[in-house]
């Protein structure tokens, strides 16, 4: 294999990148990227770069001048890709370019859900650099009404967010409790409760009908719930979940079904084209987490180098949370059937470990501000993972 095209320059494709070279990869490699920017990390953009405790842009860098240059790559930004010909040995490129090459990595990531209708000015959703600055911006001036829909963990970080900046913040669920499927109702229901901890009205099981906006500059005025209730607003953030960027690949041979179908080395039907991170649907399981993307790269690098499934990914889904001064940690797969049970702490006082169990074994463990305990009931469970 004397070249390689990674597709996304965002957090999977850099660690794919970098995991081609430390495994001996010394052929061409390009980067192309549909942002103008080179990677960073996506996490402190609803949290530390929103309130400005990260005022550079340059401490979101996933990747220094001295490793960009040790990386040896093409770096294709602000280049978004349109098609993958049958073969998948050529990327088409938007303004009619292509790129032909020996091994293609697929890591385009997601994109925000977005509500039906148009977007207002002031009305934002939150996934990109440029997106966060242009939220920025809208909560730098006197305290504004916000309304955040969707109350998962990216609509809880923003909303935490503006708190802390001083705004009139409320939250529009349409599930009866945000977070359920991920944690269970029991464990829901104390991170709910942070909202009012922290004066954020919590609205939910109701949905959203339409924006309203107005005046010169038709900004967001106020948002219409499915009840008939019209909140005012200012600003406006939408987080209604994601979904991956497959467009692109409709027109190719590869199997797409809520992500790029992998098996579980990352390896497409097509040997020669693997996928990794928010876009991937590994044996089934699309994961957008952090770890997921990393722990992925050098698995799915191993295999395109070797032109077949000669590794596999196992591991033990693991993703974390920053609100309201508040850490939450989960790692584990539990099932809506598990039991939780309290091993330290209290939920009163906003700290404490728990574990799921299930026919008296231990299937996940959250924490809510017990970051080192958790860190060891992790390290155990991660040994019991099968290799």
């Amino acid at each position: 294999m004397k070249s390689v095209a990674v597709i996304g320059a965002s957090l999977a494709g850099l660690y794919t990148a970098r995991a081609l070279r430390s495994q001996g990869f010394d052929g061409r490699l390009v980067i192309v990227g549909d942002e103008c920017h080179r990677p960073y990390d996506r996490p402190p953009l609803s949290k530390g770069f929103l309130t400005g405790a990260t005022t550079d842009q340059g401490q979101l860098a996933l990747a220094d001048a001295e490793e960009i240059a040790e990386l040896d790559a093409e770096w294709l930004l602000g280049t978004r890709a349109t098609g993958l010909d049958t073969g998948g040995r050529t990327v088409l490129l938007d303004g009619g370019r292509s790129l032909t090459t020996d091994g293609v990595v697929l890591a385009t990531g997601a994109t925000p859900r977005l509500l039906p209708g148009p977007m207002p000015a002031g009305a934002h959703t939150l996934r990109t650099l440029d997106d966060a600055q242009a939220l920025r911006a809208d909560l730098s001036s006197s305290p504004v009404r916000v309304v955040v829909i969707g109350g998962g963990f990216i609509g809880a970080e923003v909303a935490s967010s503006c708190a802390a900046l001083g705004h009139d913040v409320t939250v529009v669920e349409a599930a009866p409790l945000p977070l359920v499927p991920q944690l269970g109702h029991a464990m829901a229901e104390i991170c709910s409760a942070l909202h009012a901890d922290h004066g954020v009205t919590l609205l939910t099981h109701t949905g959203v009908a339409r924006l309203h906006s107005g005046g010169t500059e038709d900004r967001v005025t106020g948002v219409e719930l499915g009840d008939g209730r019209l909140l005012p607003a200012e600003v406006v953030v939408t987080g209604i979940g994601v979904r991956p960027n497959t467009d692109w690949l409709v027109d190719s041979p590869l199997p797409l079904d809520d992500g790029v179908l992998c098996d579980a080395g990352c390896v497409t039907p097509l040997p020669a084209v693997v996928a990794v991170g928010d876009v991937a649907r590994v044996n089934g399981v699309r994961a957008e987490h952090w770890t997921s993307a990393t722990e992925q790269a050098a698995v799915a690098a191993q295999n395109l180098l070797a032109g077949s499934t000669v590794a596999t990914h196992h591991s033990l889904p693991y993703f974390w949370s920053d609100q309201y001064g508040v850490r939450l940690q989960f790692a584990g797969r539990r099932l809506p059937t598990d039991t939780p049970r309290i091993l330290e702490g209290s939920p009163d006082d906003r700290s404490f470990l728990a574990c799921y169990e299930r026919d008296g074994r231990a299937t996940a463990v959250f924490a809510v501000n017990r970051p080192r305990p958790f860190m060891r009931l992790r390290r155990e469970m991660l040994l019991a993972v099968p290799p």
